[in-house]
């Protein structure tokens, strides 16, 4: 099974949530965590994997045969991106807000185009004790994020539970992160900000057909209005963590919130056995 653990907006505790369900579940079920926030990737400060393989994650981009080109500026036109522009007799090329789509090269009347690989990142594999552990992380100044995810997403095993921690935001990648999953993990904060958001990414499994649920993190007396939204649209509130300072002192020191807590690992045990439930019903 496939759970994505995500969040309308930064800074709500998805990480915290996501490596927290692994260790929880980690000793008992096959397991493999995905970091899928590559333009950030922070599971490893808690899970402290051991890396042992790393693969570059390359697009295919144009390169211009001069002594071929005759600067119909055809490859200009077709590219929705930009990524190439004809000034005068000189092609250039901005490999950076290439997509990859490879039209310029499909529709070059003088086939003076052929695509090579540009590196935009790298995907890291390893374990952290009993659970298998894939990180993507986006090189600096490269904006496409999703092929870096998509490449983190073909190591998922079909014989293990997958744990996805996905972007925050609603964004093009947190699509590509949570696309394919069983279920969504939504995480929440009790505020004016966090509920706006939230409605956001609900939005978002929606459209994509992905059955979720809510964790409100921070969880206080003013919780109401998330609350009184979840009810209203029928999306189950699975677990709450109250606001404590104890907690924010363990994340700020990078320990996880259940090895600093154990007493949280049976929350955290029911709550994946509430999801399984929840999928199989079809819920």
């Amino acid at each position: 099974m496939k759970v994505a653990v995500a969040s309308g907006k930064g800074g709500t505790g998805k990480t915290t949530v996501a490596v927290s369900l692994a260790l929880a579940l980690g000793g008992s079920v096959p397991i493999q965590f995905l970091d899928c926030d590559v333009e950030e990737p922070n599971g490893h400060l808690f899970l402290k994997p051991v890396y042992t393989r790393e693969e570059e994650v390359t697009l295919l981009v144009p390169e211009i045969d001069e002594n071929k080109c005759n600067y119909c500026g055809t490859c200009a036109k077709i590219c929705n991106f930009n990524a190439i522009a004809v000034a005068g007799r000189k092609v250039l090329v901005f490999p950076e807000l290439c997509h990859g789509c490879g039209a310029c090269s499909r529709f070059c009347p003088e086939g003076a185009i052929r695509e090579v690989p540009f590196r935009i990142g790298v995907v890291a594999s390893g374990r952290a004790g009993s659970i298998e552990m894939v990180e993507g992380r986006l090189d600096i100044g490269k904006p496409l994020a999703p092929p870096v995810i998509k490449a983190v997403k073909k190591h998922a095993q079909p014989d293990k539970d997958v744990i996805i921690d996905a972007p925050p935001g609603t964004s093009c990648p947190v699509v590509a992160a949570i696309n394919g999953s069983d279920f969504c993990l939504l995480v929440t904060e009790p505020t004016p900000f966090g509920l706006y958001d939230l409605k956001l990414a609900v939005e978002v499994t929606r459209e994509l057909g992905i059955p979720c649920g809510v964790i409100i993190n921070r969880s206080t007396s003013t919780d109401g209005d998330v609350e009184k939204y979840c009810y209203q649209e029928g999306i189950p509130v699975v677990l709450k963590i109250p606001f404590d300072q104890r907690y924010a002192a363990c994340y700020a020191q990078g320990h996880p919130l259940v090895l600093k807590f154990p007493e949280w690992i049976p929350a955290f045990k029911e709550l994946w056995q509430r999801i399984v439930g929840m999928v199989k019903k079809g819920v």
